[in-house]
């Protein structure tokens, strides 16, 4: 799949050579892609191609002495090369022209371009195309129908996705080349007593093919299980108190609370309050914060959308705030590196600083222990979603189940929904305990301001911390 780029690179090259006869820097971004939707629910089977963006298209990036300019276009020939130029000529003269009197443009340093050459196709156990699609709704169809066999479920929905890409990235001195697949399910249940309705997820991604679909027989008893047992929860009493996190609650903090507040995009335009906290301690000395390839999920790639290679951005070592993320025009108008962190919703897209794997690290404290040291306080599991302030570094999360805990036990008792909310750096540095074990998950997607969307993955260990519910 996606051969036809092979056969565009030898005119995507001397394309780029065409553009640094007349400017210092230019590279091309080339990426294609295959996504797939199955579901199944009470509303009957669906199948649906495509996803939050178009696939299939172009960014010509060039910098010149008054700054950069970009051009996007989803169809290239080698015949098409003389109106690109001509096309980026003329846009670049309009912008320049287009400045207010007395206005300058921002002049950003040049991109570094050190050699680079790479090559990578990623592996996978089963493909979900071969699979094929009788075969995968069958098994979403088995899977949803042993779920309303529980008495007392209304309805259960299945899902999966799939994407497949291609991305090449040509400028004067690198080529890279990288093929990748993701896939992510979930299974929801839903049950309900006289108007009351509740109900409860769980999903699952990787790195690779439809072989994820294998966890989701696991989960089913207990979505099931959980979704009957909402049906008893009640409001929770707003306080302060003690809470064991589990990892998916774990990485809904890290993204929420360390996430978009740490994307140095923000730093430029001074609307992140991080900015003035590198350096110094943020959360607790048993707090460590990953974002990067360094694990395989969903945002795994070799290289970003501007040509930066991928790697492991520590951005709290035990407690200190040491950097930011950033894609690559921020981390030259902040004279620090890039970190491989500029991705794009689609080739019509602008880039963006923003996430990939973003994680915690795990810590010594066995689950068992956590319990034991709370007298009263609430085990958090099963959160929906999030916002933050990065200006004010305030958070607020949704998450759907709170079990009480009494004299290190659990007593049954569940309350929901819960509102989770505070001060970053309050929450960060009541870090009592984190658990040996880190998971991920990316089943969803992230946006920034409601809008250009992009796959992530989140998580962490169990977490011990003093939290603010309601």
């Amino acid at each position: 799949m996606f051969e036809q780029m092979d056969a565009l690179k030898p005119a995507l090259k001397k394309l780029v050579e065409t553009l640094r006869k007349e400017y210092a820097y230019a590279s091309v971004l080339a990426s294609d892609g295959d996504e797939r939707n199955w579901s199944i629910s009470r509303s009957g089977p669906s199948i649906s191609t495509g996803g939050f963006a178009r696939d299939g298209g172009f960014v010509v990036r060039v910098f010149d002495e008054t700054g950069c300019g970009e051009y996007s276009f989803n169809r290239f020939t080698e015949a098409m090369i003389p109106e690109i130029c001509a096309r980026i000529r003329e846009d670049l003269k309009t912008a320049r022209e287009g400045l207010p009197e007395g206005i300058r443009p921002l002049k950003t340093p040049l991109p570094k371009d050190e050699p680079a050459c790479l090559k990578k196709v990623g592996t996978f156990r089963i493909d979900p195309r071969q699979l094929g699609d009788e075969a995968i709704l069958a098994r979403l169809r088995e899977l949803r129908q042993k779920g309303l066999e529980k008495e007392g479920i209304l309805d259960v929905a299945c899902r999966m996705n799939y994407k497949a890409y291609r991305k090449l990235f040509i400028s004067e001195n690198r080529d890279l080349d990288q093929s990748l697949m993701y896939a992510t399910v979930s299974v929801s249940a839903m049950a309900g007593r006289g108007q009351e309705i509740k109900s409860y997820h769980r999903s699952f991604s990787n790195l690779g093919g439809a072989e994820v679909l294998d966890k989701l027989g696991d989960a089913l008893d207990e979505v099931t299980r959980c979704t009957l047992e909402l049906l008893d929860s009640e409001p929770i009493p707003p306080g302060e108190y003690d809470c064991i996190c589990d990892p998916e609650t774990t990485g809904m903090i890290v993204h929420e609370a360390f996430g978009h507040g740490v994307e140095m995009d923000m730093f430029v335009k001074d609307r992140a309050l991080a900015r003035s906290c590198i350096n110094e301690y943020v959360a607790s000395p048993l707090v460590t914060m990953h974002d990067g390839a360094a694990v395989d999920e969903v945002a795994t790639f070799l290289f970003d959308d501007e040509g930066t290679l991928s790697g492991d951005t520590v951005i709290i070592d035990k407690g200190v705030l040491k950097r930011g993320m950033c894609d690559a025009l921020s981390a030259a108008r902040l004279g620090v590196e890039p970190t491989g962190n500029g991705r794009r919703e689609s080739f019509e897209r602008k880039v963006y600083t923003r996430m990939t794997n973003t994680y915690f690290e795990g810590g010594h404290d066995s689950l068992e222990k956590m319990m034991a040291s709370v007298s009263y306080g609430f085990l958090l599991e099963n959160p929906s979603s999030g916002m933050e302030d990065p200006k004010n570094w305030g958070i607020q999360c949704l998450v759907n189940v709170a079990r009480e805990i009494r004299d290190g036990k659990l007593t049954g008792r569940i309350f929901s929904p819960i509102v989770l909310t505070g001060y970053v750096p309050d929450l960060l540095k009541s870090v009592s305990m984190m658990g040996p074990d880190i998971r991920l998950g990316g089943g969803g997607f992230c946006g920034k301001g409601y809008k250009e969307f992009v796959k992530v993955s989140d998580g962490g260990p169990y977490m011990k911390a003093r939290i603010r519910l309601g």
